[in-house]
């Protein structure tokens, strides 16, 4: 389940977690009319976060990549939920490292 948030730099506040691109809109827009007079603030942002509040476009490929399987994993369970649980991590962990190891099991068996 995606989630994605809406942040206002100005007024310094982030909306609570939506799980619908139009629901997205709609809270960046109810922000800048009741708040800014239809007025886009300079460095607004919204995007998409992972079960930890972070967003996707500030972590670094790996990390990005782990949270989104660590995501898939804890949605399982709970899909609306918050955090990964030790088994998610995990999880992600293996089959990272399990493709790794694939990858270089091909590469060293084409040399």
């Amino acid at each position: 389940m995606r989630r994605y948030v809406y942040r206002c730099t100005v007024c310094r506040t982030t909306s609570p977690v939506v799980h619908q691109l139009e629901d997205l809109a709609a809270v960046g827009e109810n922000h800048r009319l009741a708040l800014h007079g239809g007025h886009i603030p300079d460095d607004e942002a919204a995007g998409q976060v992972d079960r930890l509040g972070r967003w996707y476009a500030a972590l670094s490929p790996l990390i990005a990549m782990h949270a989104r399987i660590a995501d898939g994993f804890s949605d399982l369970r709970d899909p609306k939920g918050t955090g990964h649980p030790f088994w998610a991590s995990a999880g992600a962990t293996l089959v990272l490292g399990s493709a790794v190891a694939l990858v270089l099991g091909v590469l060293s068996a084409a040399l």
